[in-house]
């Protein structure tokens, strides 16, 4: 009898040693649901769950526990991006099918690029609060990359999909394998067997590419021409218990859609103004919808180089994706580079986007104010949407349409678990469910940029320092103000180097020091040079030391130049240049 009790002891207490606690107190919590900020609250996380909330007073805290003080910050459920592509990068070579540059990279290129960069995508995500991504377009080989993510705490929780089933399949992607992101289907059977080809991986879902008009007729004949096949892989998925999102950004594509069991749209309806018979049905149906308010900009914006990157975005996103936006300014083939200029900057294009940007925003007020469930969602890796920095410029747009800022929160967060019924699991603050959270210095709801003033992230129950989740290289450094030199934004051009930073004329001849006195060599020559910029031709990484040599243009003048720059503590200390 002594034995047993001895062995059920030593259980309990080995039980008892694998949970691991954290304390996040004195915190005000965000009620998503009843949006209302509740303060003074401690926060216990068990291993991965929430455990218990209390006012803080009521808590007892136990010797040598995990301690967050959360005084004067503010808790919410970690956010939701539920549109993003990890198979495109979001530089300008990510799009062959839109513009075709692969003399300069190869598709090969950015297809390896992003095998080898999901993990950096993750960390990126993560370090933005974004704790859920739904990638609603992917191919075989990330269905299966996923599962190398499943129980890492860097990695937001991710729901895929594979090959987008589509009528119509730019040439570009046809025959690439397991890389292939559509499946052709032309025909019920080969709907059915797209569904059917999908299940072996595991998708979380399965997404349509409703694309009407691409066969020559109209678009209202297209998709009814095309609809036999839409059912039949929405009954197909359904059959099998996935549920189906859909590309439809036609009022039309849309209707029919919904009509038929979506219950998930993807985009905006952007080419005309919802009527209520449209809206109602939505609600009927519990059909969910995101936005992607900005992916658009960010085409028209690269082609006309019209692209205005805030000092977010120059700081949290990939530096070499961020960068290629700019590489029209100096390829060499100026016809194709002009053509696209023009068109991106013609009359007609300039309204035809100011019109649909328009017509998506009074849609989304309209869904919104019914009651319409809205994600949030970027559509991340498409040409100038940049993953996990644009999910700030997409808060905005729907602000800007007219939600409220609890109505973006809920959209943020509750509403993406909701698109899988997954609301029991995440998506707020809540004994019981996954303790994916944010903690924030500043509060959202008085300024929803405050997003983004992240003091740490909690993923599956572990504690990150966005800082510690993805550090910049020597590389990252000198690329990020090379960005901020183009972009003519002195912040963030300041901001990779050390206060003390010291600029030398090689080999010795020192120029001057400080970080205030390079503001005033360079804000001017931001302000008041016309035809400025920096084309990296060449980049020697050695250690701590980072040796570009760039063409610089300035005005009608191109000169050579060689930068070298040491790093110290993560910053540009000392900076040597060679003319």
């Amino acid at each position: 009898m002594i034995k047993k009790q001895i062995i059920v002891f030593a259980v309990l207490m080995t039980s008892f040693s694998i949970f691991a606690q954290t304390y996040i107190t004195n915190v005000t919590i965000a009620d998503v649901e009843k949006q209302k900020l509740i303060p003074n609250q401690t926060v216990v996380i068990t291993n991965d769950v929430i455990t218990n909330i209390a006012k803080s007073n009521k808590i007892k805290i136990p010797e040598k526990a995990s301690i967050i003080d959360g005084s004067n910050k503010y808790l919410f459920p970690g956010f939701v991006d539920a549109h993003i592509h990890f198979f495109q990068n979001g530089g300008l070579y990510t799009r062959p099918d839109v513009m075709n540059l692969q003399k300069y990279k190869s598709y090969d290129e950015e297809i390896a690029h992003a095998k080898s960069d999901m993990e950096t995508k993750l960390r990126r995500y993560l370090q933005n609060g974004i704790t859920t991504v739904v990638d609603v377009g992917a191919n075989y080989h990330f269905l299966n990359q996923r599962k190398d993510f499943t129980d890492k705490a860097f990695s937001p929780s991710i729901f895929i999909t594979g090959p987008l089933l589509t009528t119509y399949e730019p040439k570009v992607y046809e025959n690439l394998g397991i890389d292939e992101p559509f499946t052709l289907t032309k025909t019920i059977e080969d709907g059915i067997h797209g569904v059917k080809e999908q299940l072996q991986y595991s998708p979380d879902f399965i997404k349509i590419w409703y694309i009407a008009g691409a066969d020559g007729l109209s678009v209202e004949e297209s998709a009814h021409k095309n609809l036999p096949i839409i059912k039949a892989i929405i009954e197909e998925a359904h059959k099998n218990n996935l549920k189906v999102a859909v590309h439809a950004t036609e009022r039309i594509t849309a209707q029919l859609a919904v009509e038929n069991g979506a219950d998930f749209l993807v985009h905006s309806i952007d080419d005309e103004i919802l009527k209520d018979d449209f809206v109602q049905l939505m609600k009927k149906n519990k059909t969910i919808i995101c936005p992607t308010l900005i992916v658009n900009n960010g085409y028209f914006n690269t082609f006309g180089q019209n692209i205005n990157m805030s000092n977010h975005e120059l700081q949290k996103a990939d530096p070499y994706q961020l960068g290629s936006l700019l590489d029209l300014k100096h390829l060499s083939d100026t016809t194709l580079v002009n053509n696209y200029k023009n068109y991106a900057n013609g009359e007609k294009s300039i309204n035809d986007l100011k019109k649909l940007n328009a017509i998506s925003m009074e849609n989304l007020k309209i869904l919104s104010d019914a009651g319409v469930l809205i994600a949030t969602g970027t559509d991340a890796g498409n040409i100038g949407t940049l993953h996990a920095s644009s999910y700030l410029a997409e808060l905005k747009a729907m602000q800007k349409s007219g939600m409220n800022t609890w109505q973006i929160i809920q959209a943020s967060t509750i509403n993406g678990a909701k698109i899988f019924n997954k609301e029991e699991e995440f998506g707020t603050v809540s004994i019981g469910k996954k303790a994916n959270l944010v903690l924030l210095d500043a509060n959202p709801i008085d300024d929803i940029e405050n997003v983004s003033k992240i003091n740490v992230v909690i993923n599956k129950g572990k504690v990150f320092k966005p800082n510690e989740l993805l550090k910049d290289t020597p590389a990252d450094l000198a690329q990020r103000q090379l960005n901020a030199y183009n972009f003519r934004n002195i912040e963030a051009f300041l901001e990779p180097y050390a206060e003390d930073v010291a600029v030398y004329m090689y080999p010795d001849k020192l120029l001057y020091t400080g970080k205030e006195t390079m503001r005033k060599q360079y804000a001017s020559m931001f302000d008041n040079m016309p035809n400025l910029h920096c084309e990296l031709k060449e980049r020697i990484v050695q250690g701590n030391i980072v040796i570009d040599k760039e063409l610089v243009q300035f005005g009608d003048e191109m000169l050579e130049a060689v930068a070298i720059y040491h790093i110290e503590n993560n910053k540009i200390k000392k900076v040597y240049f060679i003319q």
